[in-house]
């Protein structure tokens, strides 16, 4: 599992949005490195922010 699919594990696994230390916790990746993959998440909208710096994944 490379660390993409693990930070999107992370959203999975939780019922509220998350920031990016608490999906660097839960996914155990770097938390610079959670930044650039949740960059790259906003882009593609696979993630969204219902509140400001929290992230959930966009439904689809």
């Amino acid at each position: 599992m490379d660390d993409k699919e693990k930070v999107i594990e992370a959203f999975r696994s939780s019922d509220d949005p998350l920031n990016a230390k608490k999906v660097s916790e839960l996914s155990g990746v770097e938390k610079k490195e959670v930044d650039k993959i949740m960059k790259e998440l906003k882009k593609d909208e696979t993630i969204v922010s219902p509140k400001r710096c929290y992230w959930t994944l966009a439904e689809k």
